[in-house]
């Protein structure tokens, strides 16, 4: 019984997005671990409200503690997103496989999708998430319009808007009214260059989901749209939130107060702080690429050069990661790296300096 309603308290919050929701389920759920004591399927749950908060140690000790939890499928699947989280490409994409190899599971299959898209193979993650969609019944629209979204943001990354919104409408469709899927069309019609549509429905989402990221998507929206004083209100509501989350001891915000340093106040050493605190939590191609623009935007050029090289040594792909890494080996060096950066970033994304929300 007890267990029921920590589920519901949790699928509720997943529903809603809202955190507050999420931390009052977290409550939920640690008022019966103490009645029921460490059983797996209430340690599961902890696992991944703990991932979702960017608790990463917390997440492996959820798992070794909850009864016959690691070595479930449902646990190799965890670990494997540690992996992942932690720079350990190889491991994660071979945990994945194995996983499938023993049953293709919709969730699964999305898994190694989103490994397969961001270290470059855009078709294959493609061919699996239509895979991931075929193991879905009627009765998992929510699902299918999750793994829809993905397949949007694979065309849109690519510069092939028009696409990407196919997908979008499509997730709509089947889960209709959706913050997310507003969430996705919204940075979509930036992505054209229609600021004023994606303004105004980001307004739409903040007053059913007041989620910060969003705020500060809308804060600049409003500056390209020449209102600046609109866009510094939203700006300030966002950074409040993060600042808050933090100083409550929160960390998932660390990544977006990296952005928000770096590329909304252009403040190099407040960014270079945020994204040192977060790459102690996680050491991956994306929190090594946030440090490096960060010490870009600080001076530290050369550091900067070292520290992007590191990323892409992953074999991380993406039109956004090579457009700075372009900007910051020309900055550091005239060795024509930086050229060579900027023609793989058009490859990848011919509109690759478009609007787009950081996630």
């Amino acid at each position: 019984r007890a267990t029921k309603f920590v589920y519901l308290v949790y699928q509720r919050a997943s529903l809603t997005g809202n955190l507050r929701e999420l931390e009052a389920a977290e409550a939920a759920l640690n008022t019966a671990i103490k009645h029921l004591g460490p059983a797996g399927d209430l340690y599961f749950l902890k696992a991944n409200i703990d991932f979702k908060f960017h608790r990463l140690g917390a997440v492996r000790l959820d798992l070794e503690t909850g009864r016959d939890l690691r070595d479930s499928p449902q646990g190799r699947a965890l670990l494997c997103d540690l992996g992942f989280q932690e720079g350990r490409y190889n491991d994660a994409r071979k945990g994945y496989e194995a996983l499938i190899d023993e049953e293709r599971t919709w969730d699964n299959l999305a898994r190694l999708a989103y490994l397969k898209w961001k270290l470059g193979d855009i078709p294959g993650a493609d061919q699996l998430y239509l895979e991931a969609e075929d193991e879905l019944t009627a009765k998992e629209m929510r699902h299918y319009a999750w793994v829809e979204l993905q397949r949007g943001v694979l065309k849109l990354r690519s510069g092939r808007a028009e696409e990407a919104w196919t997908h979008y409408d499509r997730a709509g469709r089947a889960y209709s009214g959706h913050w997310l899927v507003d969430d996705h069309k919204a940075e979509c019609l930036g992505a054209q260059g229609k600021f004023a549509e994606a303004a105004a429905l980001y307004e739409q989402c903040i007053a059913r989901v007041p989620r910060p990221e969003f705020q500060q998507a809308l804060g600049e929206l409003y500056q390209l749209l020449g209102q600046p004083d609109r866009a510094e209100s939203w700006n300030q509501k966002a950074l409040a939130a993060y600042l808050e989350t933090a100083e409550r001891g929160g960390v998932h915000y660390y990544h977006h107060l990296v952005d928000f340093y770096a590329d909304v106040r252009e403040d190099g050493p407040e960014a270079v702080k945020w994204a040192r605190k977060d790459i102690e939590l996680r050491r991956n191609f994306a929190t090594l690429a946030a440090l490096a623009w960060a010490l870009y935007r600080a001076g530290e050029y050369a550091e900067a050069r070292d520290t992007m090289d590191q990323a892409l040594d992953s074999g991380a792909k993406d039109a956004h990661l090579f457009f700075q890494a372009a900007t910051i080996h020309q900055a550091a060096s005239t060795n024509g790296q930086g050229e060579q950066y900027l023609r793989k970033a058009v490859e990848l994304n011919p509109h690759y300096q478009s609007f787009h929300v950081h996630r």
